[in-house]
């Protein structure tokens, strides 16, 4: 697992509670502020998902040479 990864999945949970939060008590700032940083972590994780599996079709490549 990278970095990416890593911090894109705790994005994606901290937005989660930020949005839960701002439900419970009203705060239509707060669910927005929870939404995009769920968002971006997302897009952040994929990015290194993708990185990742990059890395592993590279030295599938070079271990079959």
């Amino acid at each position: 697992m990278n970095k990416s990864q890593v911090e894109g999945r705790l994005d994606q949970v901290t937005g989660k509670l930020k949005e839960v939060a701002g439900k419970a008590t009203g705060n239509d700032r707060l669910q927005a502020e929870g939404q995009l940083e769920k968002a971006s972590g997302k897009i952040q994780a994929n990015y290194g998902d993708a990185k990742e599996k990059a890395k592993d079709a590279a030295k599938r490549t070079i271990d079959k040479l």
